[in-house]
């Protein structure tokens, strides 16, 4: 089974408020899907990445020193669209496709191999974490319930499918439509997704103070 990994980072990083899209940031003297891709890398079940970026970033990786093929896709207007850009550049004879966040950078390679042995398996599969704070139902600017956090789950990347099952998941949606992770589109489809538990750690930066505390967690591995 041949496996791809899709690391997005087409985004503009407008949360962030900074010209730089985030995914480009300095982290620890190397941009921050750098590192994502660093991890990808050294995960011995991925045998090709495709790195898919907005058009203006381009050049920024005209080439490469990885050992596995390493290739470029051109981001679309939404996350749908990049993605669906990155499984159509995935090299020959791909099986099972993993797609991850490049502003993850502090993806395991535990929890990558983790993730696609178990979707290799189920055809489905979708790294999470517990949810540690307690969740409420809010109507009219008033909270009206709790919810039961042990049945509850923070969706991680990244999300690994047969390649069969996400295309087909693909089909059955509008591009355009707000799309904020593959395994929305998956259950959409009615295929049941394994969820593989996840480290804390994998935390996706989207403000500045994310930035500050992937540096610190990184220098605890130094």
């Amino acid at each position: 089974m041949k496996t791809t990994a899709i690391i997005v980072a087409a985004g503009s990083g407008s949360r962030f408020n900074s010209e730089t899209p985030k995914q480009f940031l300095d982290l620890l003297g190397r941009p921050v899907v750098s590192h994502s891709i660093a991890r990808f890398e050294a995960a011995p079940s991925v045998d090709a990445i495709v790195l898919v970026v907005a058009p203006e970033q381009l050049e920024r990786f005209g080439s490469s020193s990885l050992t596995k093929p390493f290739l470029i896709a051109e981001g679309g207007l939404t996350r749908a669209h990049s993605v669906l850009n990155g499984i159509k550049a995935a090299v020959n004879g791909t099986s099972i496709v993993a797609v991850h966040d490049g502003a993850r950078p502090l993806i395991s390679v535990e929890e990558i191999e983790k993730t696609i042995e178990t979707a290799k398996t189920t055809g489905a599969a979708c790294l999470v974490a517990p949810v540690t704070d307690t969740i409420k139902t809010i109507s009219n600017d008033k909270i009206t319930s709790t919810l039961d956090r042990s049945k509850l789950r923070r969706a991680l990347t990244p999300q690994v499918f047969d390649i069969d099952v996400l295309k087909r998941a693909f089909e059955k949606v509008e591009l355009t439509d707000v799309v904020t992770d593959e395994c929305y589109l998956v259950e959409k489809l009615g295929f049941p997704i394994t969820f593989v538990e996840g480290s804390s750690r994998n935390i996706k930066i989207t403000h500045r103070e994310d930035l500050v505390l992937a540096e610190a967690l990184m220098k605890q591995d130094v």
